[in-house]
């Protein structure tokens, strides 16, 4: 499923960079960046949107004042340089509130509680993956049944639209998952290093700027990534 999201700062660098940040997000479609509330008005008259990153302080009408206003309001996530605005965002019933300057990571996190908020709780026949207490492995469900998978044996994990492929060693299961949701179910062994790719760092046999070996698979690095791969190996 792909999320339309709707941006909304009078600030034009804090616009850029949550556009920037969600173009490394392959689930989610920017239909418009606003420098009002007046501009937003008339986009959420015209088309759907599933999540709104809205400014709290703007002139002639502040975000949360907005936000008050609208009869279907989307699912906000509201961003600003002011912490005395947390207690208000959140009576708002509000996804997240970010505190500027957003970096990337803190940037996912909201966003990964957004997916988590439109997963419904699972029965025992879903084709949501569920984890054990120690996230050792996971069960995903495969010709009909719950198939158990360890995380230590995927080499990698990409993305195929509304759908991801996991790979092992020796074989390949095909999820209706996206990939930004699947991440949150994963340990700290997994690194994203491109828009559609997941690798498995204990996996990798070598790399260079411009993709990660692991034993005969070439995983190409994204452009975003480039920076956050070369830090993580480096360390």
């Amino acid at each position: 499923m792909t999320y339309k999201c709707l941006v909304v700062d009078d600030e034009e660098l804090a616009r850029e960079l949550i556009v920037d940040h969600l173009s490394k997000l392959e689930e989610f479609e920017l239909v418009a960046a606003c420098a009002s509330a007046i501009e937003a008005r008339t986009i959420l008259k015209q088309q759907r949107i599933d999540l709104m990153f809205l400014d709290i302080e703007m002139p002639v009408l502040k975000g949360t004042d907005f936000f008050k206003h609208l009869l279907q309001p989307p699912r906000v996530i509201f961003t600003t340089a002011y912490r005395d605005y947390a207690v208000e965002g959140f009576e708002l019933n509000a996804v997240d509130y970010l505190l500027k300057p957003i970096t990337f990571d803190r940037f996912f996190k909201a966003i990964d509680k957004f997916l988590n908020q439109q997963l419904p709780s699972p029965p025992a026949t879903s084709n949501v993956p569920s984890t054990t207490a120690k996230a050792t492995y996971i069960f995903i469900r495969k010709d009909r049944k719950q198939v158990k998978l360890f995380l230590h044996e995927i080499v990698y994990i990409e993305s195929l639209k509304d759908y991801i492929q996991i790979h092992e060693t020796n074989q390949k299961h095909v999820v209706k998952y996206s990939l930004v949701s699947f991440i949150s179910l994963l340990d700290h062994r997994f690194l994203r290093v491109h828009r559609s790719y997941v690798i498995n760092v204990d996996k990798v046999t070598a790399y260079t700027k411009h993709d990660v070996e692991l034993g005969p698979i070439e995983v190409p690095i994204g452009e975003n990534y480039k920076q956050t791969v070369q830090e993580y190996f480096q360390a």
